[in-house]
Parts: C-alpha cells; sequence; structure tokens
C-alpha cells in the first residue's frame, strides 16, 4: 500500500467513491479548508457533485474513471459497500484511507464479527447461516433472534426477526439462500455509538458517545452525549479505540454498540468505516466535525480536538415529510429556532424513509434538546 507520511496540503486534489450526502458534506469540508475534489459516482444528480472540482459519472468498478481518481493525491470513500478490490487498486497509485481490507472487512458481518472478538470485545452470540444446513436444532440456542444478510444490509434491510427454527428456515429462505448471521436478541437498553477518528498510535480521537433513538430501522434521533454514566461513556470510548488499534484503522470509524441489561453492559454490534449520521451533530455543537476529521487524517494530519461544545440533538428528515403533491415542508418553525441548524441534502426526489437531511438543536441539557428536538420534527 502506498502511503505517503508527509502532509497534503491546500489546494491538493482530493478524491472520494461515492457522492452521497457524506460524499457531499465532506466535499464542502474539503473546499473550506482549501482543498480541490473529484467525486466518483455514477449518479448524474450526486448531491456532493454540486459542489465537487470534478464528478466522474461512472461506475465504481469503471477502470478508467478509478484511473483518473488515481491522480488525486489522496482517496478515501463515503460508504462500506464499494468494490474493496477498486479501494486496494488506488492504494497502489495515491494514499488512500481507509485500507480495502479495513473496508472488506465491514462489507461482511461474519467477518466483522470476528474481528470484533478478535479484539477482545463482545458481540451479541451470534451463529453464520451460509447453507441451509447450518440451521439445526442446535440453532435454538440464539432463538429469538435476528437473520441479517451478511452483506448489503443497512438502516433495518435485510433483516428478519425470527422466534423458531422453522422461522429462522422460512427467513433464510426468503433472504435467498445468501450468507447470513443469526444475531441472538439481546435485553436491550439502548443504542450507542462513538466515533473514532485514527491516523496512527498516536493520533487518535474519539466523539463523545451518542445515545441512537431508531424508527422502523433508520436512526431518526442521536442524543449527545448519551445519557449514560460517565464511567459507561469512558468504556465506549476506549472499546471503539481498541477496536480501531486492532484494524490499525486509518480515517474515521463509527462503532456501533447495544447497551444490555440493568449494568448497562456494552456489546459491539457493528462498525461503519466513514463518517456515520450519528455524527452529524458535530457539524454544529463540536470543535471539528467528523468530516474535517476525515479530510485532516486522509491528509496525513492528526485527527483535531473532538470537543463537544454544547449537549444536542441531531433528528433526521425523512423523504416521508414532504406533500404528496411535491410540497416543501413546513420550515418556518424549524428555521426560526435560534438553537436549530438545517441541513439538506440535495436530493432531487424526496422518497418514503429516503434521507433528505438532519437538523440539529443545541441546548444546556441533552433531555431538552431531545424534547425540542421532537416538536420541531413534529411540525415539519
Amino acid at each position: 500500500m502506498l502511503m505517503n507520511s508527509s502532509a497534503i496540503l491546500p489546494p491538493a486534489m482530493l478524491g472520494i467513491l461515492g457522492g452521497g450526502q457524506l460524499g457531499r458534506m465532506f466535499t464542502v469540508a474539503a473546499k473550506t479548508m482549501g482543498y480541490k475534489v473529484t467525486v466518483l459516482d455514477p449518479d448524474p444528480n450526486a448531491p456532493a457533485a454540486e459542489f465537487a472540482d470534478r464528478h466522474l459519472c461512472a461506475p465504481f468498478d469503471d477502470q478508467a474513471a478509478l484511473d483518473e481518481l488515481a491522480k488525486c493525491a489522496a482517496v478515501t470513500t463515503e460508504f462500506e459497500n464499494v468494490n474493496a478490490d477498486a479501494m486496494r487498486f488506488l492504494a497502489k497509485h495515491t494514499n488512500v484511507s481507509p485500507s480495502g481490507d479495513c473496508v472488506a472487512i465491514a462489507q461482511n458481518r461474519i467477518q466483522e464479527k470476528a474481528w470484533i472478538r478478535k479484539a477482545g470485545l463482545q458481540t451479541a452470540p451470534y451463529q453464520a447461516v451460509c447453507r441451509s444446513d447450518d440451521i439445526s436444532e442446535e440453532s435454538a440456542q440464539f432463538l429469538p433472534g435476528i437473520l441479517k444478510t451478511a452483506t448489503l444490509g443497512y438502516d433495518g434491510k435485510g433483516q428478519i426477526r425470527v422466534k423458531t427454527v422453522d422461522e429462522l428456515k422460512a427467513a433464510f429462505a426468503e433472504h435467498g439462500g445468501v450468507d447470513c448471521v443469526l444475531e441472538k436478541m439481546v435485553d436491550l437498553r439502548g443504542e450507542i455509538s462513538v466515533i473514532v477518528c485514527r491516523l496512527n498510535d498516536e493520533n487518535v480521537q474519539t466523539f463523545d458517545p451518542a445515545e441512537n433513538i431508531h424508527e422502523n430501522g433508520i436512526l431518526a434521533y442521536s442524543i449527545v452525549p448519551a445519557r449514560l454514566s460517565a464511567d459507561v461513556q469512558q468504556q465506549a470510548r476506549q472499546m471503539a479505540q481498541r477496536l480501531a488499534d486492532e484494524l490499525d484503522y486509518v480515517g474515521v470509524l463509527a462503532v456501533e454498540m447495544f447497551v444490555v441489561g440493568d449494568t448497562h453492559e456494552l456489546v459491539v454490534n457493528e462498525i461503519a468505516p466513514r463518517p456515520h449520521n450519528s455524527g452529524h451533530h458535530t457539524l454544529d455543537a463540536c470543535a471539528a466535525d467528523q468530516f474535517q476529521q476525515q479530510v485532516r487524517i486522509m491528509c496525513n494530519l492528526p485527527p483535531a480536538d473532538t470537543k463537544l461544545l454544547s449537549s444536542c440533538c441531531m433528528a433526521n428528515i425523512l423523504g416521508g415529510v414532504w406533500q404528496e403533491d411535491g410540497g416543501e415542508p413546513n420550515w418556518l418553525p424549524l428555521q426560526s429556532h435560534p438553537n436549530a441548524h438545517l441541513h439538506l441534502y440535495g436530493k432531487k426526489a424526496a422518497r418514503k424513509g429516503r434521507k433528505m437531511g438532519h437538523f440539529t438543536v443545541l441546548s444546556a441539557d441533552a433531555d431538552t434538546a431531545f424534547e425540542a428536538a421532537g416538536k420541531l420534527h413534529q411540525s415539519l
């Protein structure tokens, strides 16, 4: 892997695989910091293209486009389902973070859980189900559970809840017989995430844990700081950094965890090798946001201060709040609020369940921020 240890400074050209909302916010951060940006995305209306200096409108595995992207001073990705081989190819020609190997691990839940346990951290009890013969009466120890496809699942997609072995067999067939993970349901008391910003062993920062609330499998609210004890929050940060160290990770890594039982035991759920939806509050509530960190690290610069400047609550805005005739939501209450910050992603079509934007409410305490965010969301 090519990895130049010298700092990459403006006005160097940076590249990113993916031009969705994460790529858009990365591009804005990079441009603000003085860099130029090339985006590779097959969508001619990719949100990031509006701000990028160059848009390579081609499939992610298009060799000619990859050859062009390889001319950038450094390349990163906005999502984990990009071809890991494309990342490995780019790494032969330019600075790439995260590595293709780390991306490949995050793409497959079976590999991912093995790595988490290798790092000495707990996951929920699970069984790999790769063929029908893997399902037996012994599978009952993982029930009730959730059968998740090993790849390509996100925002609740590719997941079926099962209570019996017969239901498990039916769910495996419904998934088309692809590789799956049967994950035993735990005594869930909450979900949190920690975002790690790591250049190397000596340069690592973590953001405060976010408490995440999901609706229909999609993140609805992130409350920061998480309403957990200081000891549990510190443990979460240590666990996330430990996993990043085990991977020798370079870049921004999100680590999602379950809070289990009365003792609030932490169990790692999954990782995302990129900035994360639960980190969008950092744009308005932290000394440096997760996209600035992504830019800094890919340019061989140490991560900046992650200090939380205000308690806050981030709320996602999905396409369902748009009117059926295409009319805009009622933005006035949100835009009139003195401590609310709106971010829209520039997507052309609003669809139910599609992430169209988010807003963050700042407040003196997390409970007040959460309450205000809920009321503002209802007003849309």
